[in-house]
């Protein structure tokens, strides 16, 4: 479901970590260090940095050398951070999905489930901008979202993430719900169908040539709102 769900609080832009893995954020009362900062910072532009190369001339065609020449440091140093040229590709992408977990883990417990989703998606689109732009700017961000539509190996690896969010999200709609994930097919299906929507909102924004976050986020409420009577009436009224 992460294709929309920017879609998607948890993560945010902090010290270099192992490759691979997403930072932690620094405790609220301790506001890093001169060579945390630093980290940070040559973090943040070998990912604009990669995310400009991948957006403009292709992911395929770029190169870790290229982004790493790119910031004037080594490729060393870029594998510091990253683990290759995917982990970069996505890494905001999996900001955004934190992000989404979070909101949805904060619904107040009265919503039914797809409510709960549906407010937690759109309240990311409407909270999310300020992470990322203390990365890179949003319109960037939201063209590396078509990129990932356009790029198969990149499409691959972000849909088997999807389906390990979709996962969790189940279980936490089944711990809202006082359900037993494995006992009570609900769950589930509930995120399933969520997810399904959310991927088809995603691929036809891509698809489209407004890529701002209010584009996005408009075209997820209309395909959400259209989940309840698409599964709860009769579509051919030619009889009727």
């Amino acid at each position: 479901m992460s294709d929309t769900a920017g879609g998607t609080g948890g993560a945010s832009p902090g010290t270099a970590e192992p490759a691979g893995t997403a930072p932690a954020a620094a405790p609220p009362d301790r506001r890093p260090g001169l060579r945390e900062r630093k980290k940070q910072r040559t973090r943040d532009a070998l990912l604009r940095a990669a995310l400009e190369l991948f957006t403009t001339q292709g992911y395929e065609r770029t190169t870790v050398d290229e982004i790493a020449e790119a910031v004037d440091v080594s490729q060393r140093t870029f594998f510091r951070y990253f683990a290759g040229k995917e982990d970069a590709a996505l890494f905001l992408p999996r900001l955004s999905e934190s992000h989404f977990i979070d909101a949805v883990r904060q619904r107040p417990p009265h919503e039914a489930p797809l409510e709960a989703l549906r407010r937690a998606v759109l309240e990311s689109w409407d909270t999310i901008g300020e992470a990322i732009e203390a990365v890179v700017p949003i319109e960037l961000h939201m063209r590396t979202y078509q990129l990932i539509e356009s790029t198969p190996a990149l499409l691959a690896a972000h849909l088997r993430r999807s389906e390990e969010i979709e996962e969790e999200i189940a279980r936490l709609i089944a711990e809202r719900e006082g359900l037993d994930v494995d006992a009570d097919p609900r769950p589930r299906v509930a995120v399933a169908v969520f997810g399904g929507v959310m991927r088809v909102a995603g691929r036809r924004w891509g698809a489209g040539g407004d890529t701002s976050v209010a584009a996005i986020r408009e075209l997820t409420a209309g395909y959400l709102d259209h989940l309840g009577p698409a599964l709860a009436r009769k579509w051919d009224t030619r009889a009727d």
